[in-house]
């Protein structure tokens, strides 16, 4: 359970949430009225997730206990703070076995039952895994909201992919531009052709005109 924020104030009831900072307090709210009221650096503030339950091996975290509370009462409302000592220090027994009784006093004890109602009732107690399951469930509703701009990402590609596709249409002018030359290298090489003819024309006509000379000649 996170119990990051949650803090309990010497001298004052309840638990309180931080809700901001400043430079000499800060602003916390209270679980039970959410009044809001400035706590200073002067008070004895006690942050729940710093704090831990002595035990005969390791200390046991404050959020630990307030799990095994919590699937012992199916996430109901547990024993009352106002209970018989006896009862409240049984109790705790079933969920940790191991505490050190001489070091966890009555008081502590009446914390740790008061404090856990009191968040459930807030509705600040919230097992680890509904806690990963919303995590993983605002994970996917944010990879969601991402995959339409990816798809336009891929549909614009493609559109781009289309339009190089068709640019090579714009090469008609290129052929175009062969058959001129072509046809230019053929109009080039027709006076080539009908220059000999030219030449072969006048020779005829030399000749047509030779030979008439000729026979007058002989006349004479």
């Amino acid at each position: 359970m996170d119990l990051t924020g949650i803090i309990a104030i010497s001298g004052k009831p309840g638990l309180y949430k931080v809700l901001a900072q400043g430079k000499n307090n800060i602003i916390v709210e209270s679980l039970e009225d959410k009044k809001r009221v400035p706590a200073y650096a002067s008070d004895r503030i006690s942050a729940l997730d710093d704090i831990s339950i002595y035990t005969y091996d390791d200390d046991k975290p404050l959020r630990e206990i307030f799990t095994s509370i919590f699937e012992k009462e199916k996430g109901k409302e547990t024993i009352s703070h106002k209970e018989d000592q006896n009862k409240l220090k049984a109790y705790l027994m079933e969920v940790l076995p191991n505490f050190d009784q001489e070091r966890v006093y009555g008081s502590d004890i009446k914390k740790i039952f008061q404090w856990y109602n009191l968040l459930l009732k807030a509705g600040a107690l919230v097992p680890e895994e509904k806690e990963t399951k919303k995590a993983a469930k605002a994970d996917s509703a944010e990879g969601n909201e991402k995959k339409p701009a990816a798809k336009s990402t891929a549909k614009k590609a493609a559109e781009e992919g289309e339009k190089e596709e068709k640019a090579p249409a714009k090469k008609a002018p290129a052929k175009k531009t062969a058959a001129t030359a072509t046809k230019s290298a053929t109009a080039a090489k027709a006076p080539a052709a009908k220059a000999p003819a030219k030449a072969n024309a006048k020779a005829t006509s030399a000749k047509k005109v030779a030979a008439p000379k000729t026979g007058s000649s002989r006349g004479k």
